[in-house]
């Protein structure tokens, strides 16, 4: 049985790691540096390192307000459209999706809460 989850588990990381990496590519034009995903009950956390968006890089220095509301916008549209995809692409019921990112650092972190434990 445990291996059964195990495999599970292991598609799951590498169908999410693709749907994060897609849904990324279509709002910023560029995927993911790299991702690392674990499980913790039925949630899952997406650690990733990303591209800044050169635009927004240059805007950043003279207008920090609006790129932080740009950055705010796209994160609840990155979220949406992560959602769908995950659920119509995987058959899995999304509960809820919280992301946070650095543009600093380029850093970011999501949670997905599942409605169901695997």
């Amino acid at each position: 049985m445990a291996t059964i989850a195990t495999q599970f588990q292991q598609t799951l990381k590498k169908n999410l790691a693709q749907l994060y990496n897609r849904v990324n590519q279509e709002i910023y034009g560029v995927g993911v540096k790299k991702q690392r995903i674990e499980f913790i009950e039925n949630k899952a956390l997406i650690f990733a390192q990303h591209k800044r968006v050169q635009a927004l890089q240059m805007l950043s220095h003279h207008f920090h307000s609006l790129t932080i509301s740009v950055d705010s916008a796209l994160i609840v549209e990155f979220k949406s459209m992560l959602k769908e995809q995950i659920e119509e692409t995987l058959q899995l019921n999304v509960k809820t999706i919280l992301k946070d990112y650095d543009p600093i650092t380029e850093d970011a972190c999501t949670i997905i809460y599942f409605e169901d434990k695997f």
